[in-house]
């Protein structure tokens, strides 16, 4: 079992290949509401101010970034060395004042995602008010537009099909999601009981707060055939709901792809008739930018978990009277824990450095298109400036294919 192939699991480093598409997602969306409003003076100067305002948020998410991958080398070059020295020499006091420390450097991480996260929730209202003046100028200008402009309305219905059909699978994806979020919590909750129940899985649950890692020192040290299956059970379970979160998303990036090609005729057909183009893009700007909220609520709730785990780790290891006596037997699992934690914590600050450097590269490079206003393209250039576009967003948040598996995968 100890050679199992990885999966898809809460908070291993992996979770960054989230945030990294929803992050570039959000400038080509916005590049494309820019490019759909040529011709809209007003409008064109609402999708700028938005996008300049996003600019600025994602330059203020990498500094938290930056804390995240700090606090992560400080744990493996300071804390998890104290621990080791502290376990081999027993000088519990010298543990607990480094743990004192490391809680200070988590509580300061949380209140920063708080900030953070607050501010995204403020952005997201301002786009959304912004596609609210955009839906206000278009239902003006739709006024002067004939009834005998079949042309339109067929493009405008068929897209309008695409946008349901899109609204119907987004649905299904979340409800999967929150499926799956459920599934590793009941795994979680499951590892914590049989944790509680061994001293040596309890210290390396408190070090290593990688669901997938703790999954897999079950099954290398439960010794109960009935725990054994149980979490093997859950696994297999919690594969099926990824294997179809996958052929979700799949789905509903075909249909996002479809759904920009009609907007793109619609645009072209609303400028010959010097109509506002319907403003979906902005709409899928804002789910980009509350996925990115999402993972950041995430992220917050990992290092409150942390730092309970190190509140654990403190009271039943370094303050209880059984300290001798308890690490004594488990002086070996405990500095085994800190060698794995270790390389946990370093894959954990390797994914925050990718976060950090995606959030640079779209301060410095991913608005450049806003310095240039669409009206003043040609149509040539306009076309061009498309499909370059396009090409981008395909070339990104395309999930591979998954199939399901009996067998659970772990993941490391």
């Amino acid at each position: 079992m100890a050679d199992s192939k990885m999966a898809v699991s809460q908070w291993s480093p992996e979770f960054v290949q989230e945030l990294l598409p929803a992050a570039e997602k959000t400038a080509l969306l916005y590049h494309l509401s820019y490019l759909c409003l040529a011709n809209f003076p007003s409008l064109e100067r609402i999708i700028r101010t938005r996008a300049v305002e996003t600019q600025l948020l994602f330059g203020s998410s990498d500094a938290t970034m930056l804390k995240c991958i700090l606090t992560s080398e400080n744990l493996v070059q300071s804390l998890f060395p104290m621990l080791a020295m502290a376990v081999e020499k027993n000088k519990p006091i010298l543990a607990v004042k480094f743990l004192e420390k490391a809680r200070a450097w988590i509580k300061d991480i949380i209140t920063d995602v708080d900030k953070i996260v607050e501010k995204y929730d403020l952005h997201n209202k301002d786009v959304a008010t912004a596609t609210s003046d955009v839906i206000k100028e278009k239902i003006d200008t739709d006024k002067k537009i004939t009834e005998q402009d079949q042309e339109l309305k067929q493009i405008e219905k068929t897209l309008n099909e695409m946008k349901s059909e899109l609204q119907k699978t987004t649905e299904e994806l979340a409800e999967t999601e929150k499926n799956i979020n459920s599934k590793t919590q009941e795994i979680q909750e499951f590892a914590k009981s049989i944790s509680k129940t061994s001293k040596g899985l309890g210290i390396f649950a408190a070090i290593v707060p990688f669901i997938g890692l703790i999954v897999k020192s079950i099954y290398d040290a439960v010794k109960n055939p009935e725990d054994a299956a149980h979490i093997k059970a859950l696994e297999a379970q919690l594969n099926i709901l990824i294997a179809n979160k996958t052929a979700l998303k799949q789905k509903q990036w075909q249909v996002q792809l479809q759904t920009i090609d009609w907007q793109m005729k619609a645009a072209k057909a609303s400028f010959d008739r010097n109509s506002i183009p319907d403003p979906i893009y902005l709409n899928e700007v804002q789910k980009s930018l509350s996925k990115v909220q999402e993972i950041l609520i995430q992220l917050k709730n990992f290092w409150e978990s942390v730092g309970q785990m190190l509140d654990y780790l403190e009271q039943k290891t370094f303050v209880g009277e059984g300290l001798i006596e308890d690490l004594a037997d488990l002086k070996d699992e405990f500095l085994d824990s800190i060698k794995v934690a270790g390389n946990a914590w370093i894959c954990f600050g390797a994914g925050c450095q990718q976060a950090s450097v995606m959030f640079k590269l779209q301060t410095k490079d991913a608005y450049k298109f806003l310095e240039v206003s669409p009206s003043s393209l040609s149509k040539e250039e306009w076309d061009i400036e498309y499909a370059s576009v396009k090409e981008k967003l395909k070339k990104i948040d395309t999930p591979e294919c998954v199939t399901s598996s009996d067998t659970p995968a772990l993941s490391e």
